[in-house]
């Protein structure tokens, strides 16, 4: 019986952990936004959402962290799409299938971030170079998926060269998605014009890669 209310507390200390962490990324883009990532202080921040700077420090690591907030998602939502495809789906066919659902979302994790966001990505040095990262990152989780997927070794020059075509292909398309989305086009026009260019890019690999690792 004394243990009982031991689980609430749990709960409780959880949920004000995810709210503080929520406070300062919120504060955070705020500023980024606003006044642009490079010239935003951790200590600004931590003012912004009154909390000690080391607060700030203990739930983002790093600056950058609290801008791209779904880092670990981005990386690996190709190999995860690879893992889990349908049964008598190929690799390209899953991929394909996943991101027009994600381009119909209007899913930032595919790059519809909005203009603002969008151009402090763009006006920052370090977040651009964070970036290119994570697609070299996703793309490595997509190889390791492959290799996975075909009893191959992860350096086998098929998966490398597979994984390499998918993640370009992701990548221009994430790419043109931000490209439109800072010229002002709405998210619903982007998503007509990307579901078009989606289906010419992935059919470009299908000649090649249309029963790679299927299922």
């Amino acid at each position: 019986m004394a243990t009982q209310p031991s689980a609430p507390a749990i709960g409780l200390r959880e949920a004000k952990k995810q709210e503080t962490r929520q406070l300062i990324s919120d504060h955070a883009t705020r500023l980024f936004i606003a006044q642009g990532f490079e010239r935003t202080t951790i200590a600004e921040i931590a003012t912004a959402a009154r909390v000690a700077k080391k607060t700030v420090t203990n739930y983002f690591a790093r600056k950058e962290d609290l801008a791209l907030d779904h880092q670990k998602e981005f990386a690996t939502s190709l190999g995860h799409t690879v893992t889990t495809r349908h049964p008598g789906e190929s690799a390209l066919v899953a991929l394909r299938r996943a991101f027009a659902d994600a381009t119909a979302a209007h899913d930032p994790v595919a790059g519809f971030s909005g203009h603002d966001f969008a151009r402090m990505i763009v006006d920052s040095p370090t977040l651009t170079t964070c970036l290119h990262g994570l697609h070299e990152q996703r793309e490595r989780h997509l190889a390791q998926a492959l290799a996975e997927a075909t009893g191959a070794e992860p350096d086998d020059v098929t998966v490398q060269t597979t994984a390499g075509l998918l993640g370009t292909v992701h990548r221009v398309l994430f790419q043109r998605i931000q490209t439109l989305t800072l010229a002002g086009r709405p998210n619903d026009e982007i998503a007509r014009i990307i579901a078009t260019e989606a289906t010419q890019a992935f059919g470009l690999l299908e000649p090649a890669l249309s029963d790679y690792a299927t299922a």
